[in-house]
């Protein structure tokens, strides 16, 4: 890991020209979650994702497998589903023109088409879009780069997460949008900032103690781990008093992930909370320089256990506390750096996530090495260089 013991200047959290350069270079070539395959089982199923003007979907075939694609018309442009999700029954059909394409993207209805010169259908089916199938869940990547896969990524900590069975879970409930008025960059670093945890969480920190940890994985720190383990939970709050009464034994996992709160950063902006009785995932999609959105939904194995289904709402009660928390304290993060005064601060030795985000952000953008905030109709020119 770089010896780079400091944050990022406080301006790349407001910098509109800098934002441009991270939505190319930090978010659109890296891997974006669209959903899991039960939320698409049968053949025309459907689900829709959006991030800045990028707009795909995904759909499972007559054979079984699933295709991404760019979602709009080949004809003109038209944006072909707008729902989060629905099934197309024998074809997808443009609701402008009536373009239809088959469940691999093909042309294969054409309107009026004898008045179309010299039409070839072949060479206007959907544009794909890269995609691969990780644990059960769809992801895509809109821009080429080097990127290792998913698997790849996630390759030491495989045979921890299969213990989960996540590729056998089902949704929860649906994709909920939480808005927050702040750079996304403060929502991931919080996200693996363990150092305010006992400061900013007595609910959370009651929960885990002092056994949470973090780690950036070996192979360039693709994956920032956090875990907690709960088997010790004080008894003077009552949500987690109740979770830990109520949540009963897991038969598909060990003994010490009985009470194991797990979760994992895929940088940049993706983040996995497992647990034992369900999974969440949280995505910051940035929106602006100074405006995010976070995207999520909840996972679990099939479980009609009434005690799992109290221990699933008391996870939800701990949380809604812990993000409560969490708000305040990037909106008053935010406001500071807003002041253009903040430059960087130090990082402890042990804020490994922190600096190891850091650093990447800086090989990728090398203007984000600049204490005082350029021009901003020179930081594009800075950063390319001469």
């Amino acid at each position: 890991m770089n010896e780079t013991f400091k944050s990022l200047p406080g301006w790349t959290y407001t910098s509109d020209a800098f934002f441009e350069l991270e939505k190319t270079e930090l978010i659109l070539k890296n891997w974006q979650l669209v959903c899991h395959l039960s939320n698409i089982p049968e053949k025309g199923n459907f689900f829709t994702f959006e991030i800045f003007n990028k707009r795909v979907f995904v759909i499972r075939g007559d054979d079984g497998n699933v295709e991404a694609f760019h979602n709009f018309c080949s004809h003109r442009g038209t944006k072909l589903l707008d729902e989060i999700s629905g099934t197309c029954k024998d074809k997808i059909t443009c609701p402008y023109h009536a373009w239809g394409y088959d469940f691999k993207g093909n042309l294969i209805k054409v309107p009026y088409e004898d008045q179309f010169k010299d039409l070839k259908k072949s060479d206007h089916g959907l544009q794909k879009v890269e995609l691969e199938i990780f644990q059960g869940f769809i992801f895509i990547k809109l821009l080429a780069s080097n990127v290792p896969s998913v698997t790849d990524q996630f390759a030491p900590y495989i045979t921890e997460i299969e213990q989960y069975r996540l590729e056998e879970m089902k949704p929860l409930g649906r994709v909920t949008m939480r808005p927050r008025k702040v750079n996304w960059k403060q929502i991931a670093d919080n996200y693996v900032d363990t150092l305010h945890i006992p400061v900013a969480h007595p609910g959370l920190s009651n929960m885990v103690g002092k056994s949470y940890g973090v780690e950036v994985s070996s192979n360039n720190g693709y994956i920032h781990k956090m875990w907690g383990d709960g088997t010790n939970i004080r008894k003077d709050n009552l949500s987690n008093m109740l979770y830990d009464k109520y949540l009963p034994h897991m038969e598909h996992l060990p003994d010490d992930k009985q009470r194991y709160w797990l979760y994992y950063r895929l940088w940049p902006n993706l983040a996995f909370d497992i647990y034992p009785e369900q999974m969440d995932f949280m995505q910051f999609i940035p929106i602006d320089a100074n405006t995010t959105m976070i995207r999520e939904i909840a996972y679990a194995l099939p479980d009609d256990r009434r005690e799992t289904k109290v221990a699933q709402y008391l996870n939800w009660r701990i949380n809604r506390q812990v993000n409560n928390e969490d708000t305040y304290l990037i909106n008053l993060v935010q406001e500071g750096m807003g002041t253009n005064n903040f430059k960087s601060g130090p990082l402890a030795a042990s804020e490994i996530s922190l600096i190891d985000s850091a650093n990447k952000i800086r090989e990728a953008l090398p203007i984000s090495k600049q204490e005082n905030k350029p021009e901003e109709s020179e930081i594009l020119q800075i950063n390319t260089g001469p």
